[in-house]
């Protein structure tokens, strides 16, 4: 049986007359470069993550960039962040003359954790204060611990910049002032929240997008110049911004798939449990094979809150010599698709590594490197194939 790590072509399938239609009425408009299906989606957006204003650009990395760039962070100003994402979380803070600083991660959701965050901070508060921004990463889907997070923040009067790009509608629990708990939906609870719609995404396009998300009027104006080179109005620049429009192409797109978007969180849920109890009845959770802590808090709270949308299912295979490597071999051999998210945190990325950041220790994402392993988990995955995956690794264990 082949079972993908991710299959799209059930969505294109289903959407393939809307989607022809509707990006013939785009070329035939004439209008190729934002315009009105850009602003229907940002408007759309906006509304579904709770907050006033988004911002479309032209893809996850150019979010976080343009974020950067509207809060004056450049030359000489740090940026705390997680050591354990994707790529472009850094990569985004170096382009714009910055330099990240990394807290370990928690080693249950393997975001960043903010005991370590906490640390970071008060030695920054002794010398010269240089982090200027904060970038929480809410990591497969769900939200980093923003509780804690965000009265950090508040106390250091450093802004938040959330990279939700594998979080869109994951939701997050914070008390307010008189302790009632409010949830909160990822990209409302910082200055900026940053999505991308990458075709592998909950929510993906068919190609490059993403978009800013704020609750702050005057940074959504700030976006809106910097996206645009900086100008406003046009031939008048107010800044030197860049070039980081949504094509309207993918906007129309989105604006497609964005109402089916619950129901395909809520399949991904099921699918999370449903791992959870076959992983349970083949006798393999928490030795060999460590599932996802949010799995047992989808079973126990159901359907209320989206706390975890799953972009990812990552299981732990904590075991010496290079047995999740062994196990990835084993299913990929079996048509079973899976991948490692990510083999090498970001301190020992190459590029940075020369700079001092090689010398560098963060155990916990370091383990989460070499332990971790993504199975397949997208809305169309069947029982059957589910079942499949799971015999496939038990066979693993006991051949």
């Amino acid at each position: 049986m082949n079972v993908p790590l991710l299959d799209l072509q059930p969505q294109a399938a289903l959407f393939r007359s809307e989607i022809l239609q509707s990006m013939g009425e785009v070329i035939d408009s004439t209008r190729y470069i934002l315009g009105s299906r850009v602003t229907q989606l940002e408007e759309a957006v906006a509304d579904y993550c709770s907050v006033s204003s988004a911002v479309g650009v032209s893809s996850g990395t150019d979010a976080l960039i343009v974020s950067l760039m509207s809060l004056g962070i450049g030359a000489g100003d740090l940026v705390l962040t997680t050591p354990y994402t994707f790529f472009a979380t850094i990569g985004s803070i170096i382009r714009v003359g910055a330099m990240p600083v990394f807290a370990d991660v928690d080693p249950h959701s393997l975001n960043i954790d903010s005991n370590r965050m906490k640390e970071v901070l008060e030695d920054d508060a002794q010398g010269e204060r240089r982090i200027k921004a904060i970038i929480p990463v809410h990591l497969y889907g769900q939200c980093a611990d923003m509780a804690k997070i965000l009265p950090l923040a508040e106390e250091y009067g450093i802004p938040i910049i959330e990279d939700a790009a594998q979080a869109i509608g994951a939701e997050c629990p914070v008390p307010d002032s008189d302790g009632t708990v409010q949830w909160h939906r990822a990209g409302s609870m910082g200055i900026a929240g940053c999505f991308s719609f990458f075709p592998s995404k909950n929510l993906g396009c068919m190609g490059d997008g993403g978009m800013v998300t704020s609750d702050d009027g005057d940074f959504a104006d700030t976006l809106r110049c910097y996206r645009n080179h900086g100008a406003r109005p046009k031939y008048y620049h107010a800044h030197i911004g860049g070039n980081f429009r949504l094509d309207p192409i993918q906007a129309a797109v989105l604006n497609i798939k964005l109402p089916h978007l619950a129901d395909w969180h809520k399949q991904r849920r099921k699918n999370a449990v449903l791992y959870a109890d076959l992983f349970h009845h083949a006798g393999l959770i928490d030795n060999p094979v460590i599932l996802p802590t949010a799995v047992y808090e989808a079973e126990a709270k159901g359907t209320e809150h989206d706390f975890h949308v799953f972009n990812q299912f990552v299981i732990r295979v904590p075991e010496p010599d290079n047995r999740r490597d062994a196990l990835r071999t084993f299913l990929q051999k079996n048509e079973i698709g899976c991948e490692v998210y990510y083999p090498l945190c970001l301190h020992q990325q190459e590029c940075i590594a020369a700079h001092g950041y090689g010398y560098l220790s963060f155990p916990v994402a370091e383990q989460a490197a070499a332990d971790s392993l993504a199975l397949p988990i997208y809305p169309e995955l069947n029982r059957e194939q589910q079942e499949y995956v799971v015999e496939t690794i038990a066979r693993f264990y006991t051949s």
